[in-house]
Parts: C-alpha cells; structure tokens; sequence
C-alpha cells in the first residue's frame, strides 16, 4: 500500500478530481493524503477517502513537506499551473525541493501521474 499526497493548484482542482475519480478503483486501496482544499473536493468528488491536512496556504503545503522528509509518503500528485502566480510560491517551490530531495515520485501533471500509478 502506497501514500500518496494530492494537492492542486486552484486552476488544476478539476483536473485532479477527474483524475482521481478515473484511478478511483486503484487509489482506493491506498492511503491518499491531501490539503484542505484539493483534499476535500477529491472526497466531494470521488467518494475516496482522503486524510486531510490543513489548506495549502495555512501549512498543508508544509504539512506533506514533513511528511515527506519523515518518509511518510510514497508518491506526491501536485497538478501544479505554471502560468498563475501564487501568493504562497516560496512554501510550494519547498514542497517540490523536498519531493527531488528525497527522491519521491512526482507528479506535476496528469501524464506523469498516469505513469507513476503504474509503477506503484
């Protein structure tokens, strides 16, 4: 069983709840842990069961950066949209420093999500 970390850029929120209700049946038999706010609308959305963290911006971000450096999570999803300034940039550019710091799966978009579930 696999911990993968959801979160999405607000732009990319739909794409990540159509791409996980798509995978529903494999994500269901793993531990899926997300933000406050992608978090929750992958629950809203699909049905999974999602732990949730606090919102980006308050420290969800930060949050699965913990996780990761503890070696809590196996595989991190961030749809990210390069094209929109985000107001918390410094603690997302840490989140995806520590994801190629630990040398976890990631995801940026939806192609290599596809390819990361099906090395999992």
């Amino acid at each position: 069983m696999a911990r993968i970390g959801l979160v999405a850029h607000d732009d990319k929120k739909d794409e990540l709840v159509a791409w996980c209700a798509r995978h529903k049946a494999f994500l269901s038999q793993h531990e899926l842990y997300g933000t406050g706010t992608s978090g929750g609308r992958v629950v809203d959305g699909t049905g999974l069961e999602v732990t949730l963290l606090k919102s980006g911006p308050l420290g969800g971000d930060a949050q699965l950066g913990a996780m990761i450096a503890e070696e809590r999570l196996d595989a991190l999803v961030f749809f990210q949209d390069p094209l929109t300034a985000m107001p918390h940039d410094v603690d997302i550019k840490s989140l995806t420093r520590l994801a190629t710091l630990y040398d976890i799966l990631f995801a940026p978009n939806r192609r290599t999500a596809d390819a990361i579930l099906a090395s999992i």
